[in-house]
């Protein structure tokens, strides 16, 4: 089991910035950061393999977020800039030990924080 302890949102105005953490108490192959607006599906905004720099972008935010993980591998960051309204929306953290690192495929991902907020004001 792992346990995925997300910290970092709070509400900013559409040009900040704001970073995001993750805290993983064991081994991960990948992690991932997804999100969930109101009304809308739950969906991929980066991945990064755990003591890799392969990482990958929903076009979404590519240019303006940047995932990166810490030597220890423990914990992975977003670091969210030119943020816009429409990024408002709850932040999950989740975590795959066996490979599974499609960001299309959120199933594979067997481990999920408890989320954070984020709310972007125009």
């Amino acid at each position: 089991q792992v346990q995925l302890v997300e910290s970092g949102g709070g509400s900013v105005q559409a040009g900040g910035s704001l970073r995001l953490s993750c805290v993983a108490s064991g081994y991960t192959y990948c992690m991932a950061w997804f999100r969930q607006a109101p009304g809308k599906e739950r969906e991929g905004v980066a991945r990064i393999y755990s003591g890799s720099s392969n990482t990958y972008y929903a076009d979404s935010v590519k240019g303006r977020f940047t995932v990166s993980q810490d030597n220890a591998k423990i914990t992975v960051y977003l670091q969210m800039n030119s943020l816009k309204p429409e990024d408002t929306a709850m932040y999950y953290c989740a975590a795959s030990r066996d490979g599974a690192c499609s960001l299309s495929r959120q199933s594979g991902y067997k481990y999920w924080g408890q989320g954070t907020q984020v709310t972007v004001s125009s």
